[in-house]
């Protein structure tokens, strides 16, 4: 019976997930997970040294660009990690820059993204951040990895619909039945997404501009666990 459901659900969409827990973001191909200790010996593997005024910060390059890599954590997780341009540039260069990201990130089988966020060539980026407090930024999602089978949907929706109806009415879904089974899944894809978002957005310094870069695992973030 749990293969007819999960034959079906797979049948209304594709969901390429993993379990959510096994599946974070990743940077450079490292899970954003695990202490701040552990996180900087894989970023120095990578090829990152540490800065000359604070050890928990590595200097490197990434992208084609000079960085300065920060580690954030949650009690002793890490949950982000960020990515700070090493030299600011001037208004016309940020602009290139940061619409050249966007249309790398578009093109990246990797990421998927909601919305168009390329800067006009005649805005005056200048003025919208220190007059508007206008900011620039912009958001993808990593894709969850491809699933082999369907154990992991079945270990995480089926639960939910058995809870909801009998073993018979899931052998035999009624229209109703099939609709609901397809919002427990596009629920179940949408948490995969969204739990693994890498943004950025544009800094600014003295007149000069610069590109921060996130990259986040939302399962360690806090949830208000310790309010």
């Amino acid at each position: 019976m749990k293969k007819t459901i999960a034959g079906f659900i797979l049948a209304l969409v594709t969901i390429c997930a993993a379990y959510a827990q096994k599946d974070v973001t990743q940077f450079l191909g490292i899970p954003i997970d695990g202490s701040k200790s552990a996180m900087i010996q894989k970023l120095k593997a990578k090829g990152f040294k540490a800065n000359s005024y604070r050890e928990d910060v590595l200097e490197g390059e990434f992208n084609g660009m000079d960085v300065n890599v920060h580690i954030g954590t949650n009690g002793d997780k890490v949950c982000r990690i960020m990515v700070c341009d090493a030299n600011p540039v001037d208004e016309r260069s940020i602009k290139i820059r940061f619409n050249n990201l966007c249309r790398q990130f578009k093109k990246n089988p990797k990421y998927m993204s909601m919305d168009d966020y390329i800067i006009p060539d005649d805005e005056d980026i200048s003025y919208a951040i220190t007059v508007n407090n206008k900011r620039y930024e912009a958001i993808f999602y990593q894709r969850p990895v491809e699933l082999s089978d369907t154990t992991l949907i079945q270990e995480k929706i089926i639960p939910i619909l058995t809870e909801k109806y009998t073993p018979e009415q899931l052998a035999n879904p009624t229209g109703e039945m099939k609709s609901e089974m397809m919002k427990k899944a596009l629920e179940y894809m949408i948490e995969l997404y969204t739990n693994k978002p890498v943004w950025f957005m544009i800094s600014d310094l003295y007149g000069k501009y610069y590109i921060t870069m996130f990259y986040d695992n939302e399962y360690n973030r806090a949830n208000g666990e310790d309010l």
